[in-house]
């Protein structure tokens, strides 16, 4: 059986993905349902507040939801998860019994009021779309990943309250999950003729265009396994993302935004709707934003708090976001606007009601991320390491028992490691640890000094007997690096992942852990095709940035001696550039040379054609598209001086 699935990464673009036959997983041993069990012993199960909360002013839902593209294939299909995620059954040995509660909670799906004119659809995407009713149509906040599901939630809101426009869309900050399926909801020639607003905080495009353009290929080759992309979705597989069950799967758009929101307390009024804002930059996103609703005092909070300890740096790998910033907005948060607010709500989970409650709650999101950051630091300063920091650090019982501080997508244990690195960095201080050996290299050493594969084996398994997964985890691997062939050794790898996963309380954990597993067992897929970013997204590229990332591809053996310039004129934006190869490195700049190896000129249209792959170069000058004067050997030579990454690269493998 080989299928291909498409997915959206959060953050990041599409990916085809052959989704293959799986070796069968294993059930949970003795030593995981015994840790489960704890887990039901030690957290505050009693406590129902969330699912009331969850399920307060549920207004309609479709008996099933299955949402599909133009060709009739799903690009989000909850019934996968709601075969065997349902309120009212218990958590399976395989799960963490919190994990699990968790996908109890973020399954529940429909259109929901909020308040007075504001309305959720929840639970056709990893986050919510949210509808605020305005004189004469709808203001959306976030409207998901994929058009399709934005579209389906529009048609669902409008066959409530009757069919109303779009006037404006409102992005929070810059993350796909909360801009991509705005083209599913308005057209770019009805936001060019003025018929709907997008507003978005200050450096919006900026980021939402270059996040994971530098490291694209990277980051969405380690997001398969943050999203357990290729996972089944049952009790032994992927079975909740944190944030919400999933990624849906559809090719997310990018519509610009036609007014920046730059500073906090700036008020905005559309459609007879008033909006304050505030800026958050740095936070979740380097750029976000909350938005207050005087009239109803109601508050939108983006992905600030979210009922959940969020990442201080994502498994996919990101800049670190900095905690101490965290804390302070949501510190401020509670002084603007703390003694009015009666409602909170945000782009992933379920609302907060009754001012009792808010502030208690951001108090408790405010002080996770303080907490994380000053004892962190405070171990740092007392010599400890990321790595021993992150084993010594609890949380007080006061936020490990606040079921909207758990580490359903952060962790304590990785966001403290985070703090460290954005203080410390990579380098742990231990001058062992400054010029270590390189896995595939130390490896070696350490089967023949712990005594050979056949030994290693025998006392691994012997450990995972006991139940110690972490320590059969840190051996096996490097019994895989120095012998990636032996079945065995991946096997019982394979086997201590699986147990570590079936523990996990985080989503992005379990599925790290489990899509390790399956790629021991069934080997790193070399099928499908990536596309490292949206039709829209590179559209969007400025020219510096996509110097950048050419950059970032150049091949230091092919470019080796060369020196070249290469001057490029953009004929419709009439800005001028030049590309230098020097010393092995691409530099470019503004202020073009006046002699060059070879000059082109073409329209920026054009140039993103080209990196579509919808034209080549040769046969763009052959229609005209691009005009050349000079030497056409040295912008072949340079282009041939450009690596093509491999999206599927080794990870659990050397």
């Amino acid at each position: 059986m080989n299928i291909l699935r498409t997915i959206i990464i959060t953050g990041l673009a599409s990916v085809v993905l052959p989704v293959m036959a799986v070796t069968e997983a294993k059930p949970a041993t003795q030593y995981t349902i015994d840790a489960n069990q704890a887990v039901l012993k030690a957290l505050p199960f009693s406590d129902k507040v969330d699912f009331d909360n969850a399920t307060r002013g549920l207004i309609s839902k479709p008996d099933t939801l299955t949402i599909t593209d133009k060709d009739g294939k799903a690009v989000w299909d909850l019934e996968e998860y709601k075969r065997f995620i349902s309120i009212d059954k218990v958590s399976p040995d395989s799960v963490n019994p919190s994990l699990w509660r968790n996908s109890q909670l973020t399954i529940q799906y429909g259109l929901f009021e909020v308040t007075k004119n504001i309305y959720q659809v929840r639970g056709y995407d990893l986050s919510n779309i949210t509808f605020v009713k305005g004189d004469t149509g709808w203001i959306v906040f976030d409207p998901l990943i994929s058009p399709e599901t934005a579209k389906a939630a529009l048609d669902l809101i409008n066959k409530e309250f009757g069919e109303r426009p779009v006037v404006a869309i409102i992005y929070s900050h810059s993350h796909i999950d909360h801009y991509g399926g705005a083209t599913g909801i308005v057209t770019q020639a009805d936001v060019d003729a003025g018929k709907v607003h997008i507003l978005a905080p200050e450096g919006f495009a900026e980021h939402a265009v270059s996040e994971n353009v530098i490291a694209g290929n990277a980051m969405g080759r380690r997001a398969i396994y943050m999203y357990g992309a290729l996972l089944p979705r049952d009790e032994k597989g992927g079975i909740n993302g944190g944030l919400g069950m999933t990624t849906s799967t559809g090719v997310a758009g990018l519509i610009l935004p036609t007014r920046d929101i730059s500073r906090t307390d700036e008020k905005v009024k559309i459609d007879g709707v008033e909006m304050i804002f505030q800026m958050t930059p740095g936070t979740e996103a380097p750029a976000e934003m909350n938005t207050w609703f005087p009239e109803w005092n109601a508050l939108w909070m983006a992905e600030n708090s979210t009922n959940t300890m969020h990442n201080i740096l994502t498994l996919r790998g990101a800049q670190v976001r900095d905690a101490l910033k965290w804390s302070y907005y949501l510190n401020e948060t509670i002084e603007k606007w703390g003694d009015k607010v009666e409602v909170k709500f945000q782009s992933h989970h379920w609302p907060v009601w009754g001012n009792e409650n808010i502030i208690p709650y951001f108090e408790k999101q405010r002080d996770i991320y303080k907490f994380t950051h000053d004892q962190s630091v405070r171990l740092m300063n007392q010599g400890y390491n990321g790595e021993e920091i992150s084993e010594m650090i609890t949380l007080p019982a006061s936020l490990e028992n606040n079921w909207a501080t758990r580490g359903y997508y952060g962790t304590l244990r990785h966001n403290s490691r985070a703090v460290y690195q954005r203080y410390m960095g990579w380098y742990n201080g231990n001058p062992s640890d400054l010029n270590n050996l390189p896995d595939e290299l130390v490896a070696v050493k350490y089967m023949e000094f712990m005594g050979g594969e056949k030994e290693v084996l025998k006392k691994s398994q012997a450990s995972f007997d006991k139940g110690e997964y972490r320590w059969v985890a840190e051996v096996m691997k490097h019994a895989v690096f120095a012998n990636p062939e032996s079945t065995d050794a991946k096997e019982l790898l394979a086997d201590a992942y699986e147990q570590l996963g079936y523990q996990s309380e985080s989503g992005p954990w379990r599925s790290v852990y489990l899509q390790g597993a399956y790629e021991l067992r069934n080997g790193v897929p070399a099928a499908g095709g990536t596309q490292t970013a949206t039709e829209d997204t590179i559209r969007a590229m400025q020219a510096g940035m996509l110097f950048d990332y050419l950059s970032v591809r150049l091949n230091v053996e092919k470019a080796a001696g060369k020196d070249f310039k290469i001057n490029v004129n953009f004929t419709d934006t009439k800005k001028k550039y030049t590309l230098s190869v020097k010393n092995s490195v691409l530099n470019h700049t503004t202020k073009q040379a006046r002699k060059a190896d070879v000059t082109i000129s073409m329209s920026m249209a054009t140039m993103h054609e080209i990196q579509l792959k919808t034209i080549d170069f040769d046969s763009a000058i052959e229609s005209g598209k691009v005009k050349l004067k000079g030497e056409k050997s040295v912008l072949d030579d340079f282009m041939g001086m450009l690596d093509d990454y491999n999206f599927w690269f080794n990870i659990v493998t050397p």
